[in-house]
């Protein structure tokens, strides 16, 4: 480095971590899974009087690998750099094992990092990121299995009222309900709205097939994990065998670049997903998205959206993101700022506005401090 570059340099002040565990709003259960909380850890990178915040939804592990792994990594590196401090946590981890925990932990500094280099730039995050669209398309998501009727109707006419052309909800917990509950949602949305179901990994692969044939009697137009996204071989028999107009997609627990490697290879998905809070931040997501690029794949960016609007807008082979009911309730929560959807279902971030644009409400989470 130049004496010049050198002088250049913003040094990285201090990292601060702190966890939040928020109760749902009602009980929420998926194909394989049921929970009635969310914990988020929220990261602040100092440089002088700039702050950037990062986060990501997990558990408080991840709070502790950033305190007494990462913390002191990127301390006095560059905050112009991001980058560079995100090769360098990545070979923090090496012992510690990188996929889960570790790479979420590196997430939500890297995005943290991110978002304090665009602050210090005067750019929205989205610009600084290399904006190709202005905006990016979404999908509500929820949909729970562990909704009534009601429930159902009133998640998804709310969408549907807000502008949101497409929405999702979950099966596979109970699949002897799933054609019914298919049923209610189309009746909901109309026949104009796209209608997409994730199992989660619920189902096995014939069992796949079957439902792949019975949702698409209801213009079903995608489906999302319909065996586990470990199981490339299944994923890629449900592609191949599906009904035509259905894609099949996987991805949002990807951790590291070559886990979508091996599902690109295997020809597992139509469209991938991924997830910038899980996989290595703003960083490791526009790396992904340089893997799906090099086959003209579409991408889908998998929840988090006050993150995934402004990354995804770099994101040249795009399809959506998911706007998931749960993170859009917290960030509201947590977030001074945060993006709404226009009346065509696109969250479209303000280029007034340095970084993510948003800041922390910490007296309002403040009662749902934990660790």
């Amino acid at each position: 480095m130049t004496d010049n570059a050198s002088a250049a340099a913003v040094p990285v002040q201090r990292v601060e971590v702190s966890a939040y565990r928020f109760p749902t709003d009602a009980p929420e259960s998926d194909g394989t899974l049921a929970w009635d909380a969310t914990t988020m850890i929220i990261v602040r990178a100092h440089a002088g009087d700039r702050v950037g915040v990062g986060y990501t939804y997990c558990g408080l592990a991840v709070a502790t690998v950033i305190t007494e792994m990462l913390a002191d990594v990127v301390r006095d590196r560059d905050a112009l750099t991001p980058s560079a401090s995100w090769a360098a946590m990545q070979h923090q981890v090496r012992n510690l094992g990188k996929p889960g925990i570790a790479a979420q932990a590196i997430a939500a500094v890297d995005i943290a990092l991110w978002d304090l280099y665009a602050t210090l730039i005067g750019q929205s995050l989205s610009v600084a990121a290399g904006a190709v669209h202005s905006g990016v398309p979404v999908y509500g998501s929820g949909g729970f299995t562990s909704y009534d009727d009601e429930q159902l109707t009133e998640q998804l006419t709310g969408w549907v009222e807000a502008g949101i052309p497409r929405v999702k909800i979950k099966v596979g917990r109970d699949p002897d309900r799933d054609e019914h509950r298919i049923a209610v949602s189309r009746k909901a949305i109309g026949p104009d709205v796209e209608l997409y179901v994730d199992a989660n990994g619920a189902y096995q692969r014939k069992q796949a097939l079957l439902w792949a044939e019975r949702f698409a009697a209801y213009d079903v137009r995608w489906f999302e994990e319909p065996v586990s996204s470990d199981d490339l071989a299944g994923l890629r028999l449900v592609r191949d065998r599906g009904p035509a107009g259905m894609d099949i997609t996987a991805g949002e627990y990807g951790y590291h670049l070559p886990y979508f490697q091996h599902m690109l290879d295997a020809g597992a998905v139509d469209c991938l997903q991924a997830d910038a809070t899980r996989c290595l931040g703003v960083s490791g997501i526009l790396r992904v998205a340089a893997l799906a690029d090099a086959r003209s794949i579409d991408l889908s960016l998998h929840c988090a959206p006050q993150i995934s609007a402004h990354v995804g807008t770099a994101i040249w082979h795009l399809r959506h993101l998911e706007y998931f009911h749960d993170h859009t309730r917290l960030e509201q929560l947590a977030f001074d700022g945060v993006l709404q959807p226009d009346s065509h279902g696109v969250l479209v971030p303000d280029r007034d506005r340095p970084g993510l644009g948003i800041t922390l409400r910490e007296s309002d989470i403040a009662p749902y401090q934990v660790g």
